[in-house]
């Protein structure tokens, strides 16, 4: 027998049925005209051979009531639209219209007879026979609807074109995706259960298939022979631990699905085909949208002028499309970027049309440059998120650095103070905590300096501008990050290299750190270092691992992993705090502030304006041994620069 059914299977016989997208209206209806024929057939010849109606005189003759009651049938069939639907999706709805027309039918025969009856005192119809026809015509036409639908669902699931898939969630989401998948006629998939953490819901049939609970012994033998793919609904994406909850079905190769929140689904509250998407480590990685007070910000924000410098960058560019929904005068973007600024400008003013935009060309190293645009604009908060940030090419162009990081951050520190800005936000990093690396110790360098600065002008003039800073770990998908370079890898072939199989790193979704950039800097009095909630760290090894399982591939099989060593400066781990500092608590959950040693600002002041003259003279060990100088705790690591630190040993 398998030899015919797999011989039928390569034919085009499959290919020929599955093509047709529906039958056409004219034969869905011929052919329930001509069950209607036959159920009527059948009911007159049980109406005569019964015994109560030998008393009843027809006025009609067979083929003349035949044809009465099929034009009101297919009148009522029209009225009902029976026959417009794709038999292959029928379901409750179809078989309540034809309830509807078959009925409506019978009792406007039995309205008929009784005015013959009443007129003529003859019969149209056998009462016997409305009967029988009612309840024999509903039955074979819902029955061959049936029929058609178990068999294109049993030739699609056997023919290899529908990839069957379960749904992670049977909340009104996971409903939703499975109606989608029933009823959509361009959909490659075919339900054929649900998975749920739910007690209450587990073992029942919802939508005619079962509900497995998510267990690893379910997942290994059940759910992952069944299904080849998992959709997780979003409202489950919301309340589960996607690096946790989603492993099992990836460990176990299935692939993972996702579907767009429900806020930005198509009008119907239905999601379509195509935003069903394979689930990406970003989402894996994302944690529960964060809270915050959008009225504290407004209040800060709203008709303000507001500069952002690295405006171009990943964190620039998130927090003037974040910044619109508090309504601010003017947005000024400031990058030295010419392509990028370019191409975020036209995309603002395209998203954003109701918002003013203006770009602005200029490097923050070029004082003047800088001072032209604060005479122009009088911003009166000013977002610095300018900033070089890649640790192996910082350490082997330590002047650069300092240069953008500290001598630019001044220029803009000092320029903010002096134009009168009210709050002066900078963006920085955990690398600054405990620094191993150049990169790392020029971000501290630039938090000692607008801190220090913060605290000369309250002493001697009281708060004009309010300094603040924030501080945080990797942000996913922010250029040269390790996820685009490990997606390029893995699309090559491989391998994916990692640096050591024991680094582990803190990661941010854009919008989430951009959010506690904006929460922190409109809720700060000034000289506070912000560090953000950055949830448990992640293993490289393990990330990596993953975005191979997500590809498709089996990691150190189809795809290789190398480990390439430590680049210079680099770490296994970072700190958002160094063992002296300690935290205070704010307002919100996810932000702390750091109590850190403060320096005093015109000591300060002297050494770094040294370490900037260093850096104009390209002097490379004369600029880094400076550097370690004003942040003592900077040692470096894996780099040419812990001769220095070894030195330093030997002097003390």
């Amino acid at each position: 027998m398998k030899i015919p059914w797999n011989f039928i299977k390569k034919s085009d016989i499959f290919s020929h049925f599955m093509s047709l997208r529906y039958l056409p209206r004219w034969l869905v209806l011929s052919v329930d005209i001509v069950v209607c024929i036959i159920a009527f057939v059948i009911s007159y010849l049980i109406a005569v051979n019964l015994s109560v109606t030998h008393n009843q005189v027809l006025a009609l003759p067979f083929t003349s009531r035949l044809s009465l009651l099929l034009l009101f049938q297919v009148i009522f069939f029209w009225f009902f639209h029976t026959y417009s639907g794709i038999l292959r999706y029928s379901g409750y709805v179809d078989a309540a219209k034809l309830l509807l027309a078959v009925f409506s039918n019978a009792v406007l025969l039995v309205i008929l007879n009784l005015l013959f009856i009443s007129f003529l005192s003859i019969h149209l119809f056998y009462y016997e026979s409305i009967l029988f026809y009612s309840v024999i015509s509903f039955f074979l036409l819902f029955i061959i609807r049936l029929a058609v639908k178990t068999i294109y669902d049993y030739i699609s699931q056997n023919s290899g074109i529908s990839i069957p898939i379960m749904i992670y969630g049977t909340k009104s989401a996971g409903i939703a995706i499975a109606k989608m998948i029933r009823t959509n006629e361009n959909v490659k998939y075919k339900l054929v259960g649900f998975v749920d953490d739910d007690k209450n819901s587990v073992e029942k049939i919802v939508m005619g298939v079962k509900v497995y609970k998510k267990t690893e012994e379910n997942v290994k033998k059940i759910i992952s022979k069944k299904a080849k793919a998992i959709i997780v609904s979003p409202l489950k994406l919301q309340t589960i631990n996607p690096q946790i909850d989603l492993d099992i079905f990836l460990n176990n190769k299935m692939s993972v699905l996702i579907t767009p929140p429900m806020s930005i689904w198509d009008g119907d509250k239905m999601p379509s085909p195509k935003q069903i998407k394979s689930i990406q480590i970003e989402d894996l990685l994302e944690r529960p949208q964060i809270k915050i007070s959008t009225e504290n910000i407004s209040s800060v924000i709203n008709n303000k002028v507001v500069l952002i410098t690295g405006a171009a960058g990943s964190i620039g560019s998130e927090i003037a499309r974040q910044l619109t929904s508090f309504k601010p005068q003017l947005i000024v973007l400031v990058d030295q970027a010419e392509t990028p600024m370019h191409n975020l400008i036209l995309k603002l003013k395209e998203q954003y049309p109701k918002q003013d935009f203006s770009s602005y060309l200029g490097d923050i190293r070029n004082l003047e440059r800088m001072k032209s645009m604060m005479e122009i604009y009088r911003p009166d908060i000013v977002f610095h998120a300018a900033a070089y940030k890649h640790v192996p090419l910082m350490e082997d162009n330590p002047t650069e650095s300092i240069q953008d990081n500290v001598l630019g951050t001044k220029n803009i520190a000092d320029l903010s103070l002096k134009y009168g800005v009210s709050r002066f936000v900078m963006v920085s990093t955990d690398k600054a905590v405990n620094p191993t690396n150049v990169m790392g110790a020029s971000k501290r360098i630039a938090e000692i300096y607008v801190q220090s600065l913060n605290k000369k002008q309250e002493k001697e003039d009281g708060a004009v501008t309010r300094f603040i800073t924030t501080r945080f770990g990797n942000v996913l998908g922010s250029n040269g990050s390790v996820i685009p370079h490990f997606k390029q890898q893995i699309e090559k072939g491989g391998p994916v290299t990692v640096t050591h199989p024991d680094i582990i790193r803190y990661f941010m979704t854009i919008p989430e750190a951009c959010l506690l950039v904006l929460e922190a800097g409109t809720m700060g009095n000034g000289g506070e270092i912000y560090i953000f909630d950055m949830g448990e760290p992640v293993k490289i090894l393990d990330l990596a691992k993953k975005m191979i399982r997500l590809a498709g591939y089996i990691p150190d099989v189809g795809i290789p992993i190398s480990f390439t060593g430590l680049r210079p400066g680099e770490k296994l781990y970072e700190e958002l705090l160094n063992k002296k500092e300690i935290t205070q608590k704010t307002h919100h959950p996810k932000i702390m502030i750091a109590t850190v040693r403060e320096y005093d600002f015109d000591d300060i002041s002297q050494k770094i304006n040294e370490l900037i003259t260093y850096s104009y003279l390209g002097k490379n060990f004369l600029t880094v041994s400076q550097m370690k100088s004003i942040v003592p705790e900077f040692i470096s690591n894996n780099s040419q620069y812990e001769r220095l630190d070894v030195e330093n040993i030997i002097a003390e």
